[in-house]
């Protein structure tokens, strides 16, 4: 007779397959929980103690890590020394384990949750079994997945036995799923003991879905997400119409979001290839979207918006008009949501906004860089500007309106491509220069898409003035207040050329590259 061993802590589906492996005469040992479970579902089920001769000990510590276990796991049955060892110690082979682990991770993710409890939430004996059921896979038949006991029902309905290659599969699953296990704990217990950046990192992430292609159709994707990703990002957002998410919506998608936290106030973004093209904030929804909107009427179409707040009609109504790949709000009414799923394609997704609105609360988050032969990894960039914090530097101080628009100004451009330059002015960008190789540069760029919102606009950089010429080429279009980080060997050029322009400087000492 062959063997079974079942031990789970997520029982899902597991009554079916036990009374699959009983019909086909397979004996099952379990343990604790599963034990109990299977016998009041009528299943005839050996207790673990009956097979290692001592009880479960330590409130269920010590159960199955024990020779009579671990020999009938490893022994390879081609092998006659390993079979005359077993059979000398009167072992019997265990053919297949069907084990998955103490919910570590739903531990963790419990708010409150206790260290203690997080602790005994760590899997011992399980990971074990797994390890070395996967280990002899050529003999015995391991499943950690609920989703796979299909497959093991299916071959024994057949008479078959599962194939090497199907086996294998079945293991390499099992290394995967206690590696992530793993690297969950030491993820866990590395922020416990305050070790921010630890000689060895081991990250795990889960599948969300396969995407149709890369960046470009030639490149083949996935989309991963954080083992509990909070409900505020990209990964916790939920569709609820419209055509499959591409790498590119998600990419952009997770932009949006990243520039639309930072603010308390109903606020609007427009995203077009992880860039802003458009920004507004409002004391509507509605009067935000249209600032956003107007801020670059020719660049938001075939963009992807983002809101804090929820959609009305009105603000759906104006949505509609135009072709856009995603809009993505913590809520919708009733009226907009019937306005928006009338366009097939369109992406309509809900997500939740930060608890207390702002980007500072996502402070513990970390943002990652793949490079060739290795993984770039650091805080994510959550300083927040307050006025009290800029410094004035020019003999003309900024109005109460120039500074409100300045850490508007701000907070956008830290989220553009360096070189960076935002003009903003009547709490909506006017201009956006991304990612050139010199300032100036960057500057020109905003300032030509201003055009004659150009003139009483404020401009916001994401680092300091290498010399005067950016400073110019603002009081030449009207502008008429800067904030930037300053920290220039010829800041003092860049002082003067604002003195002469009668434009107000603030410096905030704090530089937002972004590459």
């Amino acid at each position: 007779m062959k063997r079974a061993l079942i031990s789970v802590s997520d029982k899902t589906g597991v009554v079916e397959l036990a009374q699959a492996l009983a019909a086909h005469d397979v004996e099952i040992v379990s343990t604790g929980g599963t034990h109990k479970l299977l016998q009041e579902a009528g299943i005839p089920v050996t207790n673990i103690s009956d097979v290692t001769g001592f009880p479960e000990i330590m409130d269920g510590r010590v159960k199955t890590l024990h020779p009579n276990i671990f020999g009938g796991l490893l022994a390879i049955r081609s092998n006659p020394e390993h079979m005359g060892a077993i059979e000398g110690l009167d072992i019997q082979p265990v053919d297949y384990v069907i084990v998955n682990l103490y919910p570590f991770k739903e531990t963790i993710s419990k708010p409150g949750v206790e260290f203690h409890d997080a602790i005994e939430n760590i899997d011992i004996g399980g990971p074990s079994m797994l390890r070395a059921a996967a280990k002899n896979y050529q003999d015995v038949t391991v499943v950690v997945d609920a989703a796979d006991y299909g497959l093991v029902i299916e071959a024994l309905q057949n008479g078959v036995e599962l194939t090497r290659e199907d086996k294998l599969k079945l293991a390499t699953k099992v290394f995967r799923h206690t590696a992530a296990y793993d690297a969950l704990i030491s993820q866990y217990l590395s922020n416990v003991t305050g070790e921010e950046f630890p000689e060895k990192l081991t990250l795990t992430y889960e599948k969300v879905q396969d995407l149709r292609y890369g960046e470009n159709p030639h490149q083949k994707a996935a989309f991963y997400a954080e083992p509990g990703a909070a409900l505020y990002t990209i990964a916790g957002a939920k569709q609820l119409h419209g055509k499959e998410l591409s790498y590119n919506n998600i990419n952009d998608a997770n932009a949006a979001l990243s520039i639309v936290h930072e603010f308390s106030e109903p606020a609007v973004v427009a995203i077009k290839h992880t860039n802003p093209c458009g920004v507004g904030v409002a004391e509507t929804i509605y009067d935000a979207y249209m600032k956003a909107y107007e801020a670059d009427p020719v660049s938001i179409f075939g963009g992807i918006i983002a809101l804090n707040r929820e959609v009305d009609a009105p603000t759906a109504e104006k949505m509609g008009e135009l072709f856009l790949e995603i809009i993505l709000a913590p809520s919708y009414t009733a009226e907009a949501l019937e306005i928006l799923t009338k366009k097939k394609n369109l992406r309509v997704m809900t997500v939740a906004m930060t608890p207390q609105g702002g980007i500072e609360v996502l402070g513990a988050a970390r943002t990652t860089l793949k490079v060739q032969g290795g993984l770039l990894i650091q805080d994510l960039d959550t300083f927040a500007l307050t006025e009290e914090n800029v410094q004035v530097v020019t003999k003309r101080q900024p109005t109460p309106d120039e500074m409100k628009q300045l850490l508007f100004g701000w907070k956008v451009v830290k989220h553009v491509k360096s070189n960076a330059i935002v003009l903003a002015n009547g709490d909506r960008t006017v201009g956006v220069g991304a990612g050139q190789m010199n300032r100036v540069g960057a500057a020109k760029i905003a300032i030509e898409q201003a055009g004659e919102l150009a003139k009483g606009s404020v401009l916001a950089s994401d680092a300091f003035f290498p010399m005067g010429d950016t400073v110019q080429a603002a009081a030449a279009a009207g502008v008429t207040a800067i904030i930037q980080p300053g920290g220039s060997i010829k800041d003092a050029e860049s002082i003067a050329a604002a003195d002469e322009a009668g434009i107000a400087m603030v410096f905030t000492g704090v530089r937002h590259f972004k590459h």
